[in-house]
């Protein structure tokens, strides 16, 4: 297939533009959000695209904040939309406010009151409303419709000066009340609302609307795409009008499908609902698809990049399987994450014949993906710990692992026999009594023995202790945001599992925050931020196979 063939919608309109000197070849695009939240993975997408399209054709992005609503925003989102984008590998041409743009809007919306194409409404919202019509039904005139261009200039003028209460007055264009097209029925040009704003303080109490802010914010830097989701399609019409109406540089719009993950929602007022009603522990919960939460999760840039470019750029809704964001962290981790060995459901496993009070070093190697990774030591004594289902006190035929009579290797080290257990009060067993091959070392085998199991320990001497959280997915459902019932009732209630007292190597001790690892058999971690030097916390990042699959697959 040829690369021109490959391109994607948008990438052959710039293309075009740029072949027919359109804005001289020039590329500008702009990644708008709104800071009242953090961003998630849908935003990635508008990042990816924006910021991607902007570099392939060597131009540039402005990262532009919608803060047009005082009440919903605050400087803490500011930050955190900053951090993401930059920790998702992208920087910005300038950083710019529609606030920065007010008193030019202001003006604008004088302009477009002097040509007759504004008025200033008294109805409420319910009012306009029911005067809009219907689809088929074309609205009535308020009114407000037939006043004054000299009345509305200064019914404009007082509201900004704050004499009118919150919903009082409107500003609303006058379009086209007969249109099909509802967003071109008279919209909302300004509100007033008395707030304080992040960035202008209570300079003012009119705010325009996000039609009106828009385009003009768009067309004030001179945007030569302006690329939205698809719910944008609708205004598309007004976008257009108020720029050749204001005869102002002619940006334009288009749209692209967002992006939709199974067993999660994207709405922003949903995830802060998640938030403030503590069904999760903040914005970067690792169960959350905030952008913050992946990273917390132990996602990195490259494997949310790789998600975005093997979704494409589409025209039509979709929803994508989290297996495919899943299965790209896991291409990547398993060729970059170092393979520790971790015990998580521990139980105390004695080597009898082994020197009590000895102690030897194991070499392991860190990454078999990865050549360059090097090795570690790790050290070796007569009482270990494994994981709790590596044995059995009554193992069935085809159990490789460890149980009376029956031999393993242990990871880097030898060939063991189970031997005997005990067991406390509750029948639960408490350890487990083996005996070792000394010819059997790894590396150096000479006992002539194979073996089909091989299991992983720590040493219970030296082991480090560690909390281990193990994430599931956030809802029990593929599309909580398209059933009937409350989206709270379908939360996960197996979401969170917290391993209090887990052993792993003592080398992961030295871990930082944000290091990423696999255990050895039970899938990739990362460590969080929450570790201190007594005790490291890890994240479960992903299985290392897709354990949901198999279960949707035995559903059918």
């Amino acid at each position: 297939m040829s690369e021109e063939r490959s391109l994607n919608f948008i990438e052959q309109i710039v293309e075009e533009d740029i072949a027919n000197g359109v804005n001289d070849g020039r590329v500008l695009t702009r990644f708008p959000p709104e800071p009242n939240g953090y961003l998630h993975i849908g935003h990635a997408k508008s990042i990816v695209l924006n910021f991607g399209l902007a570099q392939k054709y060597n131009g540039k992005t402005n990262l532009r904040f919608d803060d047009t609503n005082p009440v919903t925003e605050d400087t803490e989102y500011v930050d955190s939309i900053k951090e993401d984008i930059r920790w998702l590998g992208f920087e910005w041409e300038k950083e710019l406010y529609a606030s920065d743009y007010f008193e030019q809007l202001y003006a604008f919306a004088v302009k477009m009151i002097e040509k007759g194409l504004a008025y200033v409404e008294d109805a409420s919202a319910d009012e306009i409303a029911a005067a809009k019509g219907t689809p088929t039904v074309p609205g009535t005139p308020t009114p407000a419709r037939s006043r004054s261009v000299a009345e509305n200039l200064d019914l404009f003028e007082r509201m900004r000066k704050g004499e009118f209460k919150d919903g009082e007055k409107t500003l609303r264009a006058k379009a086209d009340l007969a249109s099909p097209n509802m967003h071109m029925r008279d919209p909302l040009m300004y509100r007033i609302k008395h707030a304080h704003h992040h960035r202008t303080g209570d300079k003012w109490c009119i705010y325009p609307m996000y039609d009106f802010a828009h385009g003009q914010s768009d067309s004030i830097e001179h945007i030569t795409h302006s690329i939205c989701t698809l719910e944008f399609i609708p205004h598309r019409p007004l976008y257009d009008w108020f720029i050749k109406e204001l005869d102002i540089f002619p940006s334009r719009q288009y749209e692209f499908a967002r992006l939709n993950l199974t067993y999660t929602v994207m709405s922003k007022r949903k995830l802060k609902q998640l938030v403030e009603e503590g069904h999760v522990n903040g914005w970067d919960d690792p169960r959350m698809p905030t952008i913050s939460g992946l990273r917390r999760r132990g996602y990195t840039p490259a494997s949310i990049r790789q998600l975005c470019e093997r979704v494409g750029v589409q025209k039509r809704d979709n929803m994508i399987e989290l297996g495919l964001l899943e299965f790209c962290i896991r291409e990547e981790l398993n060729r970059t994450a170092n393979r520790v060995m971790a015990v998580l459901d521990p139980v105390k496993l004695v080597i009898t014949n082994y020197p009590e009070g000895q102690v030897e070093e194991m070499a392991a190697d860190n990454n078999p993906e990865d050549e360059n990774a090097g090795s570690r030591t790790l050290p070796f004594s007569n009482t270990l710990y494994i994981e709790r289902e590596d044995f059995m006190e009554a193992p069935p035929k085809k159990f490789f692992r460890l149980g009376p009579g029956l031999m393993v290797r242990l990871k880097n080290a030898y060939i063991i026999k189970g031997e005997s257990f005990e067991k406390d009060a509750d029948g639960n067993i408490t350890t487990i009594y083996a005996t070792y091959l000394p010819e059997s070392k790894s590396g150096g085998d000479q006992s002539g023995l194979t073996v089909k199991g091989t299991i992983h320990w720590v040493s219970a001497a030296h082991a480090a202790t560690a909390e281990v959280r193990i994430y599931d997915r956030l809802f029990t459902v593929e599309n909580p945001q398209a059933e009937e019932a409350d989206f709270k009732t379908l939360i996960n209630p197996d979401s969170l599992h917290i391993i209090k007292q887990a052993y792993v190597e003592p080398g992961l001790l030295k871990a930082t925050p944000g290091e990423r690892f696999q255990f050895l058999r039970k899938g990739y971690f990362v460590v969080d931020k929450d570790s201190t030097s007594e005790k490291v916390v890890f994240n479960r990042t992903v299985t290392l196979k897709d354990a949901w699959a198999k279960e949707s697959a035995k559903g059918k």
